[in-house]
């Protein structure tokens, strides 16, 4: 079975737990000319925002708040806007999430929202069609021109608030907080730009954000909440730092300096985070408790950018993982594969197993328990609070 620590291959280019041999860097210097040709294209483009040569344009009467983040793949920005929606939905305001639908098969810009039926993955994405459900109350706008969805939002249906999904890059779309999401447990690695490494952008370029959204990786106590099927499994409970994640001096911590990267930037508020299991959900859709698993054999499949979090998190929840199918971010995957995915897990006895976002896009019938995520603010709910514009807002999650 898959070590939940083990990197998949793009993992050990962005992210290396030790300094790369030379070796290793001449083998990948056709990579490094490649991200200096990308990163001088963003500069580009950044340097006409930034002297108003190319301009945002803002959607008078419309709050727009972007969540996003400067690593490719794996921070945990779902979740995060999850988590906003629900906010601002229980503090009164009409929501709507602009998403682009990565990965989708068609361009045609659609609207839905989870009381009404949905599309199909094929034609609006995963991540939308997870938001749709998790959040039925929030309308989302999903298209490639999110200037248009956000007049359309305020036109159309009388939205007061949007949350731009992946908006940091996104900058013609003016916005009244830039929210950007860091995992602390992998920073932003190797400091490369793709494709050499995980960046879309400089790191300088956080300073343009309003707010971090820092992720706490899981800890030992985190674990000590569930029982785990294996003492032995504590062990891969631990937080893992690659040793290429820049760290700070010893009397500062990560989300005081993004581990070194953003040192003099203490003007920008932090809200650090962390994310748990809050239940199961079975293939009829009832929800189950957190321990419903526990000592059960069980099989996972997961189409993520960096699957050894959604493994370490079954094992966090005490169960038995017999095996592992792991694809690429946002895979479609095949009915031979899931097939075999099926036939593997009859042979260990297990169930099958997958996360909130792959479970959308896997055919109606196919048997596979869900775990579902929640999140925890630990430190900076204030400033969270201020910036959405709810200090007066009853407390609600």
């Amino acid at each position: 079975m898959t070590s939940p620590d083990a990197p998949t291959a793009i993992e050990r280019v962005f992210y290396p737990s030790s300094p790369e041999p030379w070796g290793r860097r001449a083998l990948l210097s056709p990579l490094t000319l490649l991200s200096w040709t990308y990163a001088a294209a963003v500069h580009v483009r950044g340097a006409l925002f930034d002297a108003g040569l190319l301009r945002a344009e803002r959607v008078e009467g419309l709050k727009v708040i972007s969540v996003g983040n400067v690593n490719v793949g794996g921070t945990g920005k779902t979740p995060a806007v999850l988590h906003l929606a629900e906010q601002l939905v229980q503090a009164g305001r009409k929501v709507g999430i602009l998403t682009r639908g990565y990965g989708r098969a068609s361009r045609e810009p659609l609207t839905f929202i989870g009381t009404e039926p949905l599309p199909s993955s094929e034609l609006a994405g995963d991540e939308p069609l997870l938001l749709a459900r998790r959040c039925p109350q929030v309308r989302l706008f999903v298209g490639s021109d999110r200037v248009a969805s956000a007049y359309r939002a305020r036109d159309e249906f009388s939205l007061d608030t949007v949350l731009l999904d992946d908006g940091f890059q996104h900058r013609r779309l003016a916005r009244d907080e830039d929210f950007v999401v860091v995992d602390e447990s992998v920073g932003l690695g190797n400091g490369h730009m793709l494709p050499r490494g995980p960046l879309r952008e400089p790191p300088a370029s956080l300073r343009r954000a309003t707010l971090f959204w820092l992720r706490a990786p899981a800890t030992a106590s985190d674990a000590a909440v569930f029982p785990v099927s294996r003492p032995e499994d504590t062990r891969t409970l631990q937080s893992t730092t690659h040793l290429l994640v820049p760290t700070a001096a010893p009397s500062e911590r990560f989300s005081d300096t993004l581990g070194g990267w953003l040192p003099s930037s203490p003007g920008i508020p932090r809200v650090r985070t962390r994310y748990r299991p809050t239940a199961w959900v079975d293939p009829e859709g009832n929800l189950h408790p957190v321990t419903a698993l526990t000592g059960q054999p069980v099989f996972a499949l997961a189409g993520l950018a960096r699957p050894g979090g959604f493994l370490k998190t079954l094992q966090s929840l005490g169960t038995d993982v017999r095996d592992a199918a792991l694809f690429p971010d946002h895979h479609r995957f095949t009915a031979d594969e899931l097939r075999d995915v099926q036939a593997r897990a009859a042979r260990q006895g297990a169930r099958v197993v997958t996360t909130e976002k792959d479970a959308v896009r896997l055919p109606q019938g196919f048997e596979a328990w869900v775990v579902r995520l929640g999140v925890e603010v630990l430190e900076g709910e204030s400033h969270l609070r201020r910036a959405l514009g709810l200090e007066d807002a009853p407390r609600g999650l």
